[in-house]
């Protein structure tokens, strides 16, 4: 079977950048840990919820970078004299990232009952219509 790219098709101009995104996306290789959840709020709102239970807000941290939302997550080593006769809750650190479109924006985030919030918003978009003048050539 042959892969198909958007460039294969002769009415979709201009979506090498959609294509490289799609890709970037596909080989990000998050891992299922921490779970999270994405919610619609509303027609241009978004919410992303990571269950991030043990972690601190400041074992935490919320970056874009090349329109790519990454969360962090390392907790300080703990050197108490604790001894445990079974660990079962991970203390390890993590990345996740999500691809962001153009026009969507990082808001806020707060954390409740070990689950970390944050808030999207894509931007609405403006109806543009463009006339496009026909030059005449001279003979």
């Amino acid at each position: 079977m042959t892969k198909m790219s958007l460039g294969s098709y002769p009415h979709m101009l201009g979506f090498e950048q959609l294509e490289r995104l799609l890709e970037r996306t596909a080989k990000s290789g998050n891992e299922g840990y921490p779970p999270f959840n994405i919610e619609q709020v509303s027609d241009y709102a978004y919410r992303i919820t990571l269950a991030v239970a043990g972690f601190a807000e400041d074992d935490l941290s919320i970056t874009v970078e090349d329109r790519q939302l990454v969360i962090r997550g390392r907790q300080a080593e703990d050197m108490s004299d604790r001894v445990f006769l079974h660990r079962g809750i991970a203390a390890r650190q993590f990345q996740r990232s999500f691809v962001l479109a153009d026009g969507v924006e990082v808001g806020a985030a707060s954390m409740e009952n070990g689950l970390l919030h944050i808030d999207l918003e894509r931007s609405r978009p403006e109806t543009i219509v463009q006339t496009i003048q026909i030059n005449k050539r001279g003979k």
